[in-house]
C-alpha cells in the first residue's frame, strides 16, 4: 500500500511538470529534425532532432521525480504567525522562511531557481490578498506579510506552492513544500460595563446577605476595588499578576452565557455547498453578531471579576466539563477558544434538541446564586417550558433576538412571554444591534 501511495504521488508530480517556451521551440525542432532526417535519409541530423526531443523528455520526468524536500538538497519551510490565535479584524504578522536542510550545492541551486506563492484562505488573506516582501540569501529566502482576518474560525495557511525549472529552463513544475498552518481566528469583543459592584449591592439587597461563589478556595484576577488583603501573594507571585481569594465575603456571582446556536447558519460544505446568496451572506453576519455578543458579554463578567463560562447549545451537551474561568487575562483565551469552531445546527429539530439537552444539563450543574445570561432565537413550544424552568433556581436574563424572516415573529413574541411570566428578566432587539446597546436594553430589564 505504502509503494502504491509513492506511485501516485510521483505519477502526480510528473502531471504537474509543463514545458516552457523554449522547451517547446527545443521540441518542435526536434521534431522537425527527425522527419526531415528520416526523409532524406540523413541518421545525424535524425540523431540530432532525437538528442534535443530526449533532452526534453529527461527534463521533464527528472523534475517530476525530484521532491523538494528529500535528497542533498532539501528544503524546509518554517513559517510563525504573531499573534496566534488572531482577532478578527486586527492585524497579524507572518514570516516565512524556506532553508536549506544541509548546506550544500545543490540546496543552494534550487533556492536560486525557486518562486514562492503563499496559499491562504480567503478568510484569512481578505478582499486584498496577500502583499508580501522578500527576502533572498544563497541558504535561506525569507517572506514577510500580513493577515487581517475577515471570519471568525479556524483557517488554513499553506502549504508553500513551489514553482521552478531545470537548469536548461525546458520544463517548469509547481509543487507543494511544507505542511499547512492552521490560523484560529477569534472574534471581535466589544468592551461592556457588566456593573458587578451594583449588582451585588441589588442581590444582597434583595437576600439580605453576602451571596457566596461556587467555590471558595477560587482564585481570580484583582480588579480596582477588591480589598487589597485578600491578595494570595504566593499565587501571584508564581503567576506575575495580582490574584485574590474569591470566597465567600466577596460576593461575586458565577455567570454562564448560555448562547442558542440556532442564530447560528449551519455548516456547508465549501466544495458542494450552494453558491452564496444575499440571504446566506446576511445569516453568516447575523450569526458571527451573534457569537461576538455573547463572547463580549462573557468577557465582561470576567473582567469584572465573576467567574464566568460560554456555553454553547448541542445535543451532546459540555455543561459539565465546561467549567468557570476566572481573571480576564487566564480566562478570556479560554472563552474566545470556545466559539472558534462553533457552527449552527443542521435544521430546526436538532436545534431544539439541542436547547432542551443543554437547558437540562445546566440545571444539573447550576450552582448556588449562579446568573444565567441567554442569548437566543425564538424558541419552539416544546423547550420553552425547561428554558423557563431556569428562573426557579437564579437570576435569568435574556436577550431574545428577533427574526429576519416573516412570519417567525409571533415565535419571538411567544418565548419573551413565556420567559418574562417564570421570573427571567427579558429584553429583545434585532440581529446586528450594536453590542453596547443591546446590553443596555439588556441591562435596563435586570435592573
Amino acid at each position: 500500500m505504502a509503494d502504491d501511495g509513492a506511485l501516485r504521488q510521483a505519477v502526480r508530480r510528473i502531471a504537474r511538470v509543463r514545458l516552457t517556451g523554449r522547451g517547446v521551440a527545443l521540441l518542435c525542432t526536434g521534431g522537425v529534425l527527425v522527419v526531415v532526417g528520416i526523409v532524406l535519409a540523413l541518421p545525424d541530423v535524425v540523431g540530432l532532432g532525437a538528442a534535443g526531443a530526449l533532452a526534453v523528455g529527461a527534463a521533464w520526468v527528472a523534475m517530476g521525480l525530484q521532491r523538494l524536500d528529500s535528497g542533498r538538497g532539501a528544503l524546509v519551510v518554517t513559517r510563525q504567525i504573531a499573534p496566534n490565535p488572531v482577532v478578527r479584524g486586527q492585524s497579524a504578522d507572518a514570516q516565512l522562511l524556506v532553508a536549506a536542510r544541509a548546506r550544500s550545492g545543490a540546496a543552494y541551486e534550487r533556492l536560486a531557481r525557486l518562486r514562492l506563492s503563499e496559499q491562504a484562505a480567503h478568510e484569512l488573506a481578505g478582499p486584498h490578498g496577500i502583499r508580501a516582501s522578500v527576502s533572498a540569501h544563497p541558504d535561506r529566502v525569507a517572506v514577510r506579510y500580513s493577515l487581517v482576518p475577515v471570519r471568525r474560525g479556524r483557517w488554513a495557511l499553506g502549504p508553500l506552492l513551489t514553482t521552478r525549472t531545470d537548469v536548461f529552463g525546458l520544463v517548469r513544475t509547481t509543487q507543494p513544500l511544507g505542511e499547512a498552518t492552521s490560523v484560529a481566528v477569534w472574534p471581535r469583543t466589544t468592551e461592556l460595563s457588566a456593573r458587578t459592584r451594583v449588582r451585588g449591592e441589588v442581590d444582597r439587597a434583595a437576600t439580605g446577605a453576602r451571596l457566596a461563589s461556587t467555590d471558595d478556595s477560587v482564585l481570580r484576577e484583582y480588579v480596582a476595588g477588591d480589598d487589597p488583603r485578600r491578595v494570595h501573594w504566593a499565587r501571584s507571585a508564581r503567576q506575575g499578576r495580582l490574584m485574590v481569594r474569591a470566597d465567600e465575603s466577596s460576593g461575586v456571582r458565577p455567570v454562564t452565557v448560555l448562547l442558542d446556536r440556532a442564530l447560528l447558519p449551519p455548516p456547508v460544505e465549501p466544495r458542494t455547498g450552494p453558491w452564496p446568496t444575499q440571504r446566506s451572506v446576511q445569516a453568516v453576519d447575523d450569526g458571527e453578531w451573534a457569537v461576538e455578543l455573547a463572547a463580549s458579554i462573557a468577557v465582561a463578567f470576567l473582567e469584572a471579576g465573576h467567574p464566568a463560562r460560554l456555553v454553547p447549545t448541542s445535543v451532546v451537551t459540555h455543561a459539565t466539563t465546561s467549567r468557570f474561568v476566572t481573571g480576564a487575562r487566564a480566562g478570556r483565551p479560554t472563552v474566545l477558544d470556545a466559539t472558534v469552531d462553533l457552527h449552527g445546527h443542521r435544521n430546526a429539530a436538532e436545534a431544539e434538541r439541542a436547547l432542551t439537552a443543554t437547558v437540562r444539563s445546566l440545571r444539573l450543574d447550576r450552582g448556588t446564586g449562579e446568573i444565567t445570561v441567554a442569548l437566543l432565537g425564538p424558541v419552539a413550544a416544546a423547550a420553552r417550558h425547561d428554558l423557563a424552568s431556569l428562573a426557579a433556581e437564579g437570576v435569568c436574563w435574556a436577550l431574545v433576538v428577533q427574526p429576519r424572516a416573516v412570519g417567525f415573529g409571533h415565535d419571538a413574541a411567544e418565548t419573551v412571554t413565556a420567559l418574562r411570566t417564570a421570573g427571567w428578566r427579558v429584553a429583545t432587539c434585532p440581529p446586528g444591534t450594536p453590542a453596547d446597546r443591546a446590553w443596555a436594553l439588556l441591562q435596563e430589564r435586570a435592573e
